[in-house]
């Protein structure tokens, strides 16, 4: 074998290692992008998680007088 050959050879092995790397990174990237989108889709703000804190706390509140009622009348 041929010293160009083998470098030849050396350096096709080189090449196509940096392209399935280069590959990897690439999707890697993509995915990382599509769970980013993802994310800002299922975002809730400030104010969207106030308001249903408020919802949830109001109906709590009725339980609670409900519960109050129902004990003062035993």
């Amino acid at each position: 074998m041929e010293m160009s050959s083998l470098i030849d050879i050396l350096v096709g092995v080189l090449f196509a290692g940096g392209a399935w790397w280069a590959n990897g990174i690439t999707r890697e990237q993509k995915r990382i992008e599509i769970l980013l989108n993802k994310t800002r889709e299922d975002y809730a703000t400030r104010m969207e998680l106030r308001d249903d804190m408020s919802k949830v706390m109001d109906a709590l509140h009725r339980v609670e007088d409900k519960l109050d009622k129902v004990l003062q009348r035993n």
